[in-house]
């Protein structure tokens, strides 16, 4: 697939040094480095990088309180900047916090900015801030985006440190998905940076700025993939060390000293994980700048996720607990209320008699020395009782112990995950969704899921002929298991969902026929489905079966999808 070098929805600011914050949905000038070297602004302004010169029209004359398409109110203006303004505003339809970036019709860039969001706006992946309209109406051209107040800036989290090794981990390779799936639909960000990475309340990483940033500065790259590549490896760099691997300070952090060169993140910084170090070098290579020590570089985001993948699994911590206090006894002086001590006085508290040796201590004593003979007394006749009942056939007197799979389907053992041999996207039309991640249902991880795309107007998926039967995961279980207890997450409250399970002796089942026992009916899902079954069923493949999506940002938009599945059951024997 050609490249093309499209770039992302954004905001920025006139210097790049003061960082915002993510609740303001605004970005400063990122410093994209071009052959090791930071862009600024002014260089942009200036024609650098671009392919068109200075622009000369002028911003629209704007002010806080003034509404576009008598819908979107601005509230507060966050960036000036080369002929276009960005400002923080409401959608007063919906009701909701809105960002919008302003030009005039006639600017040199509005058509490629208004194409630009478009693209970004068609992509529809919830891993990006969402384009949700884009317009030219009375001599201006506005892009209207989402607004993220639950979301922190990658440069306001460096200010304090770098990032944790996990949350590092995450980051990458999150982004490194994001942008490989952006680049097969044609998409590069080119101005990816701290302030273009969001890190949201849940965890989840998104990435701001997806085709119209870098077409509102005229922005263009003959090798954007190598570009947004290379930028990916400054994140994951400047993560590692809390430095710019650059010459050049930006967004905060301090660059690397001069005529040094490009070195490694474990040899800027103790303690960085060997793993995630040589990644960021791989990123960062350019013109042989890679170490002997390190592979081959990475030149495409496809090739970053491919390098991650082959990384060992790095876990999350294991979270820590504070221990109570110690129990601290209180001092209770009997008889004491009320009454005047003299100064100097020492009141002798009266001695408690010995355990026990009180009257009520000694009927307890009593009371457990009987209750102690009629059980000796009940246990000696029952021990009769039995010893009289051996002396029937010889045969009654053998003892049958019970299988391991007799123990695993009694009711009352105990239960064992099952693990899942393999999982892919129930396809009933021969039409995939997001086949490449159904992975992230069975991963172990309840920050990654399987999520379909954006679909408009129809929540049971767009009302497509090829998605009628709704969409879904299939899970093989690799042999038939006895299935007792399911435990799955939803990307989303609100799906119409069902779970259905296929016969014993089924073979690659692949349609709604197929799967004969209806485990959970269908039935709108909340965060979660739990399912717990009297009578285990003896399976091999489970359906999660969809039909249809909630709503996702707007009364028109739907989307959903599954963030984990755990299967128990007693018997892990075909």
């Amino acid at each position: 697939m050609a490249e093309r070098s499209t770039a992302a929805v954004d905001v920025a600011d006139n210097s790049g040094d003061e960082p915002l914050t993510a609740q303001a949905d605004q970005s400063t000038a990122d410093g994209v480095a071009k052959n090791r070297e930071r862009v600024t602004d002014i260089d942009e302004a200036q024609g650098s990088g671009g392919t068109e010169g200075p622009e000369k029209a002028s911003p629209p004359e704007l002010h806080s309180g003034h509404k576009l398409a008598r819908r979107y109110r601005l509230e507060e203006c966050v960036t000036r900047l080369d002929g276009f303004s960005s400002w923080r505003a409401v959608d007063e339809k919906l009701r909701r916090a809105v960002g919008v970036h302003i030009l005039p019709a006639d600017h040199a860039r509005a058509r490629s900015v208004l194409a630009a969001a478009r693209s970004s706006a068609l992509l529809g992946d919830p891993r990006f801030v969402q384009v949700l309209d884009a317009v030219e109406e009375n001599d201006v051209v506005y892009v209207v985006h989402e607004w993220l107040p639950d979301a922190t800036e990658l440069t306001t989290l460096l200010a304090s440190g770098p990032l944790e090794v996990y949350d590092a981990y995450q980051m990458v390779t999150q982004v490194s998905a994001a942008m490989a799936a952006a680049h097969r639909e044609g998409l590069a960000h080119l101005r990816l940076n701290p302030n273009a990475v969001l890190r949201t309340s849940s965890g989840q990483w998104r990435i701001r700025g997806l085709a119209v940033n870098a077409a509102l500065r005229g922005i263009s790259s003959d090798t954007p993939q190598r570009t947004d590549t290379e930028a990916i490896g400054a994140l994951l760099y400047a993560a590692l060390t809390q430095r710019w691997p650059y010459e050049s300070d930006a967004y905060g952090l301090s660059g690397l000293p001069k005529d040094v060169g490009l070195i490694a993140p474990d040899q800027v910084r103790a303690g960085v994980h060997r793993g995630l170090s040589e990644l960021a070098m791989r990123a960062l290579a350019n013109d042989g700048a890679t170490a002997s020590r390190h592979e081959s570089a990475c030149t495409t985001p496809e090739e970053l996720v491919k390098a991650i993948g082959e990384m060992p699994r790095i876990r999350p911590p294991e979270p820590s607990f504070t221990a109570p206090p110690d129990y601290q006894r209180t001092t209770y002086q009997q008889g004491t209320y009320g009454r005047q001590t003299r100064p100097g006085v020492t009141q002798q508290m009266p001695t408690p008699p010995p355990p026990l040796q009180s009257r009520t201590g000694k009927a307890l004593k009593w009371a457990v020395s009987a209750l102690l003979i009629a059980a000796l007394g009940l246990g000696s006749w029952q021990l009769a009782d039995a010893l009289m009942d051996q002396g029937g056939p010889s045969g009654d007197s053998e003892q049958t112990q019970p299988t391991d799979e007799d123990a695993g389907d009694k009711p009352g053992a105990p239960l064992k995950q099952i693990p899942v041999d393999s999982v892919r996207e129930f396809t009933p039309s021969g039409s995939g969704i997001q086949e490449d991640e159904v992975q992230l249902a069975i991963d172990g991880q309840s920050d990654t899921a399987w999520i379909t795309p954006q679909y408009k107007g129809y929540a049971n998926f767009g009302n497509l002929p090829q998605r009628r039967d709704g969409s879904g995961l299939i899970l093989d279980l690799g042999s038939v298991k006895s299935v007792s207890q399911m435990n799955i997450s939803m990307y989303r409250s609100g799906q119409t969902a069902e779970v259905l399970a296929a016969d014993a002796d089924a073979s690659d089942p692949s349609s709604l026929s197929d799967f004969s026992q209806s485990v959970v009916k269908l039935s709108t899902a909340g965060s979660s489905i739990e399912v717990d079954l009297k009578k285990p069923i003896r399976t091999r493949y489970v359906l999660i079966h969809i039909t249809k999506l909630p709503q996702d940002g707007s009364a028109n938009q739907f989307r959903g999808g599954i963030s984990e599945v755990r299967i128990l059951g007693g018997n892990q024997q075909s």
